[in-house]
């Protein structure tokens, strides 16, 4: 090829050309599979675009099909935080359970027109992919949901990931979610290569999926053939799409690989139609589905049903029925949680079920055990629980033989000896020792980790000799810890003594929200630790707080205030509370008020509930808003709500608040209350 080395206005509009001209070919191939050019046409555009951009690597960007694989491995990977949550769904393993959850949603919205998206639930890993000004710059695991692993040179590998979107008017930022899985076929050729070179075999296509996207080197990774199907997204500056439909149309349009198999259901009844039918239909699939999923078509409905802190209100997960076994239950044995819950434990004879060996199910608790007859020595039937945990389904009677043994709930605590017992209302039973081993080595165990105070070094090996020598009899103890109990433990040289105290001296600067989360306050998880500091910025305040104010918070409910409540009547508690407060930690602190701030807080005190579409705000800007001049925005309308901003299309609120008495104003009264006006 002969260029002009003058003209690079002409080099640079040929690269584009061809960047374009592949780009389009990979999204009629990867996305669409609808080939539109021969292999061998294909081939000579790469060649031509990989010699103008060798020949001219000032040009070179990431976001060329040339770009995907190169990259350097990664010693590590660092955690990012998502744009939104990504939040778990509710699982329902029944069409009753499906039933239900449309009457919720019903009740939650009277009068409305339902209509759902069903979608085939790929067994699949959960990314995170953002998008600025069209590039690909960023992607990442789900993780706790809030925070994931940053696996970006890994995901550029994939083919189905554009690296820069189609068409016009593309949203300045977006953040698409989707599943990265393996196909059936790949996966059967992996472990044949595998079984070849003598490495150890994968489980399932899940697990080779999760393990070939966690690769350090992300050429391994472009090895593994990895698919995506995307399934929603978050649009930061806003969007006009009125439905959920509109929205997977709009992100295929733009480059992104979308199910096929998606449908539009006007009623329950013809949603679970559709689910049945896939039961059967799975095995059709070249990839691994392992339930459908629900969701409300209707962005407005969404918006006003809106999520608890660990899912969303408008969609389900509909699970299907689990593969099932029979094995033998050699033994039952008890385990003590770090919340003092006893609960017993079938040991099986080894079994494969779902991919993977089976040694162990869970018998959840005494009634669970007594319900279903379970004897030592039975035969049982097991399956995995939503895919996931492993749990006995039924006795099989007919095969017992007579030798077998009923099971005794212990009247003592088999790690500790303390007397157990079984608070009134609840169906397990506790150890209410805060000396129990099993609970201090679990509760450390949580309170190290990495959503929480991030103590490296402090593994379990450590952490199970510092207890069983009683040198850490609870979490406080950590920060008492002298150099020479770590130099007494087994396998701890002097340095890496002097590192993990350095790890310790580390923690006590880390966040409100880390330590929140450390306490290990039952329900209480990452991110509902990360609403509490919004409303609470220390945690003098945050412990004091009552039953009624944090059930206003928006998504902390009735259940996890109550164990708020009850873990700060816990005298036990607040002792350690004051311990580690002497030690040091970051206990929050109240954010000085500017002069400014100060004169511009005229909505303080006040309580606002929103209901219905806003024209001028999005809800999120208006909780801003509120929250900016010292309001605050409840999720439900009570006596203490001093103002309903209602928008168009509003919802059951809105019947409260007049029922109630209370002022409801509308969004051109709101912007007057606000001064913006």
């Amino acid at each position: 090829m002969v260029h002009n080395p003058d003209n690079h206005n002409d080099i640079i509009k040929k690269i584009e050309g061809l960047r374009e001209k592949i780009r389009y070919h990979n999204y009629r191939y990867y996305v669409l599979d609808d080939l539109t050019v021969s292999d061998a046409e294909y081939d000579r555009l790469m060649r031509d675009l990989i010699e103008l951009e060798k020949k001219y690597p000032r040009y070179i960007a990431p976001s060329s099909p040339t770009q995907r694989v190169g990259i350097e491995p990664v010693s590590e990977f660092t955690t990012v935080k998502h744009i939104a949550p990504m939040l778990s769904l509710t699982n329902a393993f029944s069409t009753e359970e499906l039933r239900a959850f449309n009457q919720r949603v019903k009740k939650l919205i009277p009068q409305k027109k339902l209509e759902y998206v069903v979608e085939l639930k790929i067994d699949g890993l959960a990314v995170a992919l953002v998008y600025e000004n069209g590039i690909f710059t960023r992607g990442a695991t789900r993780g706790n949901g809030v925070n994931g692993e940053e696996i970006t040179s890994n995901l550029r590998t994939i083919k189905t990931i554009p690296l820069k979107l189609f068409g016009e008017n593309i949203p300045p930022r977006i953040e698409v979610y989707g599943e990265v899985y393996m196909k059936k076929s790949d996966f059967k050729k992996l472990n044949k290569e595998r079984t070849k070179r003598e490495e150890s075999l994968f489980a399932n296509p899940r697990n080779a999926a999760a393990g070939s996207v966690r690769q350090l080197d992300p050429r391994i990774t472009a090895q593994r053939h990895l698919d995506t199907f995307i399934y929603r997204a978050t649009f930061p500056e806003g969007n006009n799409f009125n439905t959920h439909m509109e929205v997977l149309n709009y992100l295929k349009k733009i480059g992104f690989k979308v199910n096929p198999h998606i449908k539009i259901c006007r009623d329950i009844e013809v949603t679970i139609n559709y689910c049945q039918e896939w039961i059967e239909k799975k095995e059709e699939l070249d990839y691994e589905i392992d339930g459908m999923v629900i969701k409300v078509n209707s962005s407005r409905i969404r918006e006003e049903l809106g999520s608890t802190t660990r899912s969303p209100r408008w969609a389900i997960a509909y699970k299907f029925p689990a593969q099932q076994v029979t094995t033998k239950v050699q033994d039952i044995i008890v385990q003590v949680g770090r919340t003092g819950a006893l609960t017993p434990v079938a040991v099986l004879g080894p079994v494969r079920i779902s991919g993977s060996v089976v040694q162990r199910a869970t018998l959840h608790n005494e009634d669970e055990i007594k319900r279903k007859d379970v004897r030592i020595g039975d035969i049982v039937l097991i399956q995995k629980a939503g895919e996931v945990i492993p749990e006995v389904v039924k006795v099989i009677k007919e095969k017992r033989a007579g030798k077998e043994t009923e099971f005794v709930m212990p009247t003592q605590c088999p790690v500790c000896g303390a007397k157990v017992f079984r608070p009134e209302g609840e169906v397990a039973s506790r150890c209410n020792s805060l000396t129990c081993p099993a609970q201090i080595k679990e509760r450390i165990k949580h309170f190290a980790s990495r959503n929480a105070m991030d103590i490296e070094g402090l593994g379990p090996a450590i952490i199970d000799q510092l207890a069983n020598k009683g040198q850490i009899k609870d979490i406080t103890d950590l920060y008492f810890l002298k150099r020479d109990n770590l130099i007494s433990l087994e396998r701890m040289a002097e340095k890496s003594a002097d590192n993990l105290l350095d790890a310790i001296e580390k923690s006590k600067k880390k966040s409100l929200v880390n330590l929140i989360y450390g306490l290990g306050i039952r329900y209480v998880g990452v991110h509902t630790s990360e609403v509490i500091t919004r409303y609470y910025p220390t945690l003098d305040k945050f412990k004091k707080a009552s039953l009624e104010e944090l059930i206003e918070i928006n998504e902390i409910g009735p259940k996890i205030a109550e164990s708020i409540i009850l873990f700060f009547k816990e005298k036990e508690n607040f002792a350690i509370i004051k311990r580690l407060r002497s030690a040091g930690l970051n206990f929050g602190q109240e954010k000085e008020k500017t002069r400014e701030e100060k004169e511009v807080q005229i909505l303080a005190g006040k309580q606002f509930v929103l209901t219905g579409i806003l024209k001028d705000f999005t809800r999120t800007q208006a909780i801003e808003i509120i929250s900016k001049l010292g309001g605050r925005v409840t999720s439900s309308v009570s006596k203490k709500t001093d103002y309903v901003v209602v928008g168009e299309d509003p919802g059951s609120k809105y019947q409260k608040a007049q029922k109630l008495g209370v002022p409801i104003i509308n969004e051109e009264e709101f912007k007057k209350i606000a001064g913006i006006a």
